[in-house]
């Protein structure tokens, strides 16, 4: 199958960056009513529409819902990719549609999405409201995977750059996860289908970013929604778009959260457990949180009246401006960065560090400074 080609010719172009809303997607649903069914499924706190986009005939039936945390939109970003493939017409999009029914959710959290916060308006993280259902946008969601009954879900968001494969250096780029059951973490034919769609997803990106897929922790929440489903008998895969070398707006990692969603309908569709799916689903590397936005290496300070060569990392911080997202680089540790990583590093060489202040990169303060007579403001070198 030829993914790049099949993303070019579907990638949704209106639809960029990090910031993603109900004003930004409003207009292609419309456009999308003549090749699905368009619908209103209910409102959130302070009003706004939850929308559902409902496609296909076929009898596996797939629940996906994204930006249940309002600043996590590549996975939103990816699924108006994959409604454009759906919406056109093609032999593979036929033969999917003939055996399959799509029940997308693309915004859950309109409120946070319009913030850029996690929580909901009520500060509720509806990752954490499975069981109480205190929120209406968690009533709409198990109310609609009451009725709609689906043999798969897809939990889908996005995780922080400091998430890293194993011990490589490596970024997680996509992460994936067959969440728990049950306290003990065992594995049952739910958990195992879940298993083997991963499997299928990770095997089509090892081609395209080898080493740069993770598995995330599988420590049970039953509050988690992830979590619940599991628990009530859904096969539910966490989709978690991470970081890909130099894509802070994820225009790269959305391609991959595509390729992922199209090499997931093979393996839903084959049903079909093999003897080695946990150990191929185990062999996917652990995320560790072990990567930082800058590391600075062999920095000169004075420390207690002497002059040390030390290390230290910064770390972006995401704020809303206006309608734009901007990244801020902040100190976050210094010292020993021993096992730890940088998307981007630098070897100071003995130079040292000013800051117009303590001349010291303590947590918290902006990363802008200067190694010797080179300026760094918010993390980079000012050109």
């Amino acid at each position: 199958m030829d993914y790049e080609k099949i993303f070019a010719g579907a990638k949704q172009e209106k639809l960029s960056g990090r910031y993603l809303c109900n004003t930004h997607i409003e207009p292609i649903l419309e456009s999308l009513s003549t090749a699905g069914h368009v619908s209103v499924l209910g409102h959130s706190v302070l009003g706004k529409n939850i929308f559902g986009f409902r496609i296909g005939q076929g009898e596996t039936k797939i629940l996906a819902w994204s930006q249940m945390h309002g600043n996590e939109s590549t996975c939103t970003k990816a699924l108006f990719d994959f409604f454009n493939f759906l919406s056109a017409e093609s032999e593979l999009q036929r033969k999917i549609l003939s055996e399959y029914t799509f029940q997308f959710i693309p915004i859950l959290n309109p409120d946070g999405a319009e913030a850029y916060t996690r929580v909901n308006a009520n500060g509720v993280d509806l990752n954490r409201d499975a069981q109480d259902l205190s929120q209406p946008e968690s009533i709409v969601l198990r109310r609609v995977y009451d009725s709609f009954q689906p043999q798969y879900c897809f939990n889908m968001h996005d995780q922080r750059t400091i998430f890293g494969v194993a011990e490589t250096g490596k970024p997680a780029t996509v992460s994936f996860l067959a969440p728990s059951f049950n306290t003990e973490r065992e594995y049952n034919d739910v958990r195992i289908n879940a298993m083997q769609v991963i499997n299928r997803m990770n095997t089509t990106l090892q081609q395209f970013i080898p080493g740069q897929v993770g598995r995330f922790d599988d420590g049970f929440n039953i509050n988690c929604v992830g979590d619940t489903f599991q628990f009530l008998g859904t096969p539910t895969i966490l989709f978690e778009a991470g970081h890909y070398p130099g894509d802070y707006a994820r225009e790269m990692t959305r391609r991959y959260i595509f390729f992922a969603l199209l090499s997931a309908c093979e393996p839903v569709h084959e049903n079909v457990i093999v003897n080695n799916e946990i150990e191929q689903y185990l062999n996917i590397p652990q995320n560790n949180p072990n990567l930082f936005d800058f590391v600075y290496k062999n920095i000169k300070i004075n420390y207690e009246s002497s002059e040390i060569i030390t290390n230290f990392a910064a770390q972006y911080k995401e704020e809303l401006v206006g309608k734009t997202v901007k990244f801020n680089a902040f100190v976050v540790k210094m010292g020993d960065l021993t096992d730890c990583f940088g998307h981007s590093e630098i070897d100071g060489e003995g130079a040292k560090y000013s800051d117009g202040a303590e001349n010291i990169p303590l947590p918290d303060q902006p990363a802008d400074f200067f190694l010797d007579n080179r300026e760094y403001h918010n993390g980079s070198l000012k050109s």
